[in-house]
């Protein structure tokens, strides 16, 4: 099973630290993968949900923890022509990432390629998080505990 980090959560929301380099690297050190947040303006990257904010290096996207949701077409473009793994969607029930992985919206079907996007929003059943390949979460680090302690 795959743990990622919504833009940085672990323990629940910080729309003040989310998508920061910062607390990107602090939720990697603590053993998560990271979706974050990218756009490309005038040809440079940079980490932001709403708007681009905190500007990053490609060396920073190609982590292997980092999995890049392009923001505006023009970094997906860019994203994926360095080879990073990356996403685009709005409110699409599913979206393939350029690593075969399926994005999928809460309350979604579930596959075994799918990364549950948002659990807390949707009441799956075990069996349905069970078989997929991934969790993605603001509170990421109660559904390891859940998961890999198997309670």
């Amino acid at each position: 099973m795959i743990f990622i980090s919504h833009r940085g959560n672990i323990d629940g929301s910080n729309e003040k630290l989310e998508n920061s380099p910062s607390y990107v690297i602090q939720a990697i050190e603590k053993g998560f993968d990271v979706e974050i947040d990218v756009w490309l303006v005038d040809g440079r990257f940079f980490l932001g949900h709403d708007t681009p904010q905190y500007e990053v290096d490609s060396e920073f996207l190609k982590m292997p923890e980092a999995w890049c949701h392009a923001k505006n077409i023009s970094a997906l473009e860019a994203l994926l022509s360095i080879g990073v793994n990356c996403f685009f969607h709005d409110v699409d029930e599913v979206v393939l990432t350029s690593e075969r992985y399926m994005w999928t919206y809460p309350g979604k079907e579930i596959t075994h390629r799918s990364i549950v996007v948002m659990p807390e929003n949707f009441e799956y059943n075990r069996q349905d998080i069970d078989r997929a390949a991934g969790i993605c979460s603001d509170f990421i680090h109660e559904y390891r505990e859940k998961y890999v302690n198997n309670t």
